[in-house]
């Protein structure tokens, strides 16, 4: 079959995208930007990839007109507090517009499951979308997951980071609501299962594990798995905001983020029907089984995508980051310095493992109060990490750095400061033909308080770089 594969560069959809190739389907997929559409180069050669931004109407020649089947895969959440509802539904109208001229014969949506009593403002919004996608001239499937729990997934990250952080714990009632997970491993299969089946037409199915949990109890469960101690202290009195705070300080999460979980958070949300799993022969995981099969992938060092790769963990989530990659020459404040290495091959792999539990490779404890610091005036601090020890692609996040350029090959590294600084700021490394490292930060200061930043920074610039480069540089 022919399938158009919308998110393609996000969580979910870079783990179905090896599925539907495995499986002989032709793929066409729909990213923002060619250039951090970060799988191997033996993928890139099996698919078809079309830049569609789907927040602006779409020429309808974009797309060859044999397409058979669609994953709409689109989400705004992370994005923003206030209208991700209003642009969840233009993303959705434009989608419709897109395949108005084409024969597509099914698209498969995913989705939360929903409370008929109550809902939160994210999930009135997907419900929204699935009534939009109702109105194209195609077969809906709708699958309305749980929380969604595998290596890198928000949900997982966030419980993993609470729990592996903090011994004691004051929470909010809504640590009480009851909720159905699944494994990403299962919701993957419905995906896949799911297409071409006529079964699921113009329909809408729950998809959850067998365990209804409250969050306390995912959090418990979670401890027992990695021989965690937890004491969780209940208070009545933690407001929303309060919440959503807690979380942004302790996770990894965007305040953003952080703010639409809570609001979702208090909203109990259970499985009410689970015929699709009898439907397509599936065997949903226990909550135990999927925290086992997630760590089994992080301590192989094999996961494939994470929520914080997205451009909805970045503070520049409505900026295309493609413009930043020029590195400018004028108005700039630049740090540059270089040094022979002794072993070309060993620098090169220090660069590519630069970062997240590796490391700056000097004064490391400086990076991490930098990381509080950006944390406290709203930036995304140091907790990101990065997905993978060993392997960088464009667009991946490092910290609070966003990969602009990575080319093993061409021994060149270039990042983009994400933290929130009075200005715009560039770190490179490069290894040229005579083995000697090259690292340059550049700073484009706004205003005069960017300029009194740089230079009330240069004492430590001075020393931080010259150590990170001679690390670097050493065998």
């Amino acid at each position: 079959m022919k399938i158009f594969l919308t998110g393609a560069n996000g969580y979910i959809g870079m783990r179905l995208l090896p599925i539907l190739l495995a499986k002989g389907h032709e793929v066409i997929c729909a990213v923002r930007s060619a250039d951090r559409f970060s799988v191997s180069p033996s993928v890139k050669r099996k698919v078809k990839i079309v830049e569609i931004d789907f927040l602006e109407e779409q020429d309808n020649n974009i797309l060859p007109d044999d397409i058979d089947a669609a994953y709409y895969l689109i989400h705004s959440m992370s994005g923003s507090t206030k209208d991700f509802d209003e642009l969840e539904a233009k993303a959705a109208n434009n989608f419709n517009k897109l395949l108005a001229p084409l024969n597509v014969k099914q698209v498969i949506y995913l989705t939360g499951m929903t409370n008929e009593n109550q809902t939160s403002k994210h999930l009135s919004s997907r419900k929204q979308v699935a009534d939009i996608l109702k109105e194209g001239n195609f077969a809906l499937t709708c699958l309305q997951a749980g929380i969604i729990v595998g290596s890198g997934s928000a949900s997982f990250e966030i419980i993993r980071d609470l729990c592996e952080k903090l011994p004691v714990m004051i929470t909010p009632k809504w640590v009480k609501t009851k909720t159905q997970p699944i494994a990403i491993r299962n919701v993957l299969q419905f995906l896949e299962k799911s297409l071409g089946r006529e079964e699921t037409y113009n329909d809408a199915f729950d998809i959850a594990g067998p365990d209804v949990l409250t969050y306390r109890d995912m959090m418990l469960t979670y401890c027992k798995i990695r021989g965690l101690k937890l004491h969780i202290l209940d208070v009545p009195f933690m407001s929303p905001r309060l919440s959503s705070y807690w979380l942004y300080f302790v996770t990894s999460t965007s305040y953003n983020l952080a703010v639409n979980l809570v609001d979702s958070m208090k909203v109990e949300v259970i499985s009410k029907d689970n015929h699709l799993t009898k439907l397509l022969d599936i065997r949903p995981l226990t909550y135990e089984e999927a925290i086992r099969a997630a760590f089994d992938k992080i301590e192989q060092n094999q996961v494939i995508s994470s929520w914080k790769d997205s451009k909805v963990s970045s503070r520049f989530t409505k900026v295309d980051l493609n413009q930043f990659i020029q590195v400018p020459t004028h108005g700039c404040l630049v740090d540059y310095q270089s040094l022979k290495a002794d072993s070309p091959e060993k620098s090169l792999d220090k660069i590519w493992e630069i970062g997240g539990k590796n490391g700056w490779y000097y004064a490391n404890h400086l990076w991490k109060i930098r990381g509080f610091i950006d944390k406290l005036v709203g930036g995304v601090g140091l907790r990101r990490g990065r997905t993978n020890y060993h392997t960088i692609n464009t667009g991946d996040s490092l910290d609070f750095w966003r990969v602009l350029f990575a080319d093993y090959k061409e021994k060149r590294l270039l990042l983009f400061a994400e933290m929130k600084i009075p200005g715009e700021a560039w770190l490179e490394f490069k290894i040229d033909k005579d083995n000697i490292v090259h690292q340059t930060a550049t700073f484009r200061p706004r205003g005069l308080l960017g300029r009194l930043y740089w230079y009330s920074m240069l004492p430590f610039h001075y020393f931080i770089f010259a150590g990170m480069l001679k690390k670097i540089a050493q065998a």
